[in-house]
């Protein structure tokens, strides 16, 4: 599996690989990539399988995320990352290091726990109409957020979704993403971590005051995945702690990257 990927830094200063969610892309995170090179990191930030410019695929669950993850980090020759993962990539950071502890330098996980969660409605909500646009009938992005509209309220959401849309030509839109493999199999990405060995390194959890992502209940299975974790609380902040608040974020994530 061939991912797309951007790159920001310098060659030999320590890596750090960024995992987007689900229905992301490797663009959601420039911004902060950029802040962490001029801070004298060498960032990567794939289009993770069958999302952004990656190759497309049947198989989409979190083992063929990991192994996805692993090629990279080999095809590319990345020594002792820094993994970086929010949602869907925080799951596959979580998995990625509990199976490879020694080639994983440190971890961050922003919004999600390595238990298994319930369907959530939204995402099947935002997949129904994504899927119900006629992009053969639109004519601009105007034409296909007015039609996002009617199923995804939200105008953030809206504008998060839309990054997925892209003229093939002068006249015809597509999604890059892969929607039919993730609505076949939308169920696995809220599957559990169920490897039975642990990362000992450093990890910080990073929590969205107003999300329900992290509970106080999930603390022990973080600490059991993760002996070492640092858990914190951003207030006022969604699911997307990053984007809601980035200057906290950036600040807690800095601080944690340089310490020894």
């Amino acid at each position: 599996m061939e991912l797309f990927y951007r790159k920001f830094g310098n060659e030999g200063d320590q890596a750090v690989i960024i995992l987007h969610g689900l229905f992301g892309i490797s663009d959601n995170w420039v911004t902060y990539g950029k802040d962490l090179a001029d801070k004298g990191y060498e960032v990567f930030i794939p289009d993770q399988r069958n999302h952004g410019r990656s190759e497309h695929s049947d198989d989409f669950n979190y083992l063929a995320l990991t192994n996805d993850l692993f090629d990279f980090i080999d095809a590319e020759e990345i020594e002792n990352p820094i993994l970086i993962g929010h949602s869907m990539g925080g799951k596959v950071a979580m998995r990625f290091a509990v199976s490879y502890p020694e080639l994983v330098k440190k971890l961050i996980v922003v919004d999600i726990a390595p238990r298994e969660y319930g369907p959530r409605k939204h995402h099947l909500s935002i997949i129904k109409t994504m899927l119900a646009v006629d992009l053969n009938n639109v004519k601009s992005r105007t034409d296909v957020s007015t039609f996002l509209k009617k199923g995804i309220a939200d105008e953030r959401i809206r504008q998060f979704i839309l990054k997925n849309l892209y003229r093939k030509n002068k006249n015809e839109f597509e999604w890059r993403i892969n929607l039919g493999a993730i609505s076949d199999n939308l169920e696995k990405m809220f599957d559990s971590i169920q490897e039975n060995k642990a990362y000992k390194g450093p990890v910080l959890f990073i929590k969205g005051g107003n999300s329900d992502y992290i509970l106080s209940a999930d603390y022990k299975d973080i600490y059991t995945f993760f002996p070492y974790a640092e858990i914190v609380t951003v207030e006022g902040a969604t699911h997307w702690v990053h984007a809601d608040e980035p200057d906290e974020f950036q600040q807690l994530t800095y601080q944690f990257l340089q310490q020894e």
